[in-house]
């Protein structure tokens, strides 16, 4: 079974930040805004071991640092806490202070054996197309054409296998990435247009997405999936994941302007 620790850095390395600094143990990540996971905290772990700030008024010290530094953003301040023990400390502080729980993601993984069979009907590339953009922006874009612009730069900062599959008119139907990280590869991306659902179309592009990294030799596969998305979860069951770990954004109060009288 994968570390923890090598988990959080292959999600890392697969969405990568445009703007990323360290301090101490954890990282600061920032994109302009786009996306939680590319502008907000990774409280990383190196070997399992504990960050050295589980003292109260070290995190306290840490946390005010950050906050600091998105200030200078505009961006507000994000934790990306993984649920395990190593995250009791932090996560009671953010509690006194009120930050918010949102995005309840799973993390799923899987091995190289007993693959579902591809299928020839997919198209598969190196680097997203306008049609590939264009769906999964239609799905899971927030913003415009500025936003999809910052969230092209981190896709194709990581090498990955983009899977497209066409309805029988050829119109764009679903769409999916791999990141291609560290002998590992991430399903990423998995977007499926409105009028094109629940007809087996991001099976396939899993499927595909799979074949194509058993090809390139992967150790395995992960992918991160909501809490409150069970079809998800279940098609990606059916595709032989099980269950790793989890973790929540937790984002700091917003601080209201004070009144006119």
């Amino acid at each position: 079974m994968v570390e923890q620790a090598t988990i959080e850095s292959l999600m890392d390395k697969a969405w990568p930040a445009l703007e990323r600094e360290a301090a101490g143990e954890w990282v600061l990540r920032a994109s302009d805004g786009v996306t939680q996971r590319a502008n907000s905290v990774w409280p990383r772990s190196i070997q399992g071991h504990d960050s050295g700030l589980s003292a109260e008024g070290g995190l306290e010290a840490a946390i005010r640092s950050a906050s600091q530094w998105y200030r200078k953003r505009r961006l507000p301040l994000i934790f990306q806490v993984f649920e395990d023990s190593r995250s009791a400390a932090l996560n009671s502080v953010l509690d006194g202070q009120r930050f918010t729980r949102q995005s309840e993601t799973r993390i799923m993984v899987r091995g190289v054996d007993g693959l579902p069979p591809g299928s020839p009907d997919v198209e598969i590339s190196h680097r997203p197309s306008e049609e590939w953009l264009e769906v999964w922006w239609s799905v899971d874009g927030r913003g415009g054409a500025a936003e999809l612009s910052v969230a092209h730069k981190i896709l194709t900062a990581c090498p990955s296998l983009y899977a497209l599959v066409r309805d029988d008119d050829g119109v764009p139907a679903a769409v999916g990435r791999l990141a291609l990280v560290d002998g590992w590869g991430g399903i990423y991306s998995m977007a499926t247009s409105a009028a094109h659902r629940r007809r087996g179309y991001g099976a396939k592009v899993l499927a595909c997405l799979l074949e194509g990294g058993a090809e390139k030799g992967l150790e395995g596969f992960w992918l991160l999936v909501t809490a409150a998305n069970s079809a998800a979860q279940s098609l990606y069951a059916q595709a032989g994941f099980s269950e790793y770990g989890s973790y929540v954004y937790r984002q700091a109060p917003l601080k209201r302007a004070p009144g006119g009288c």
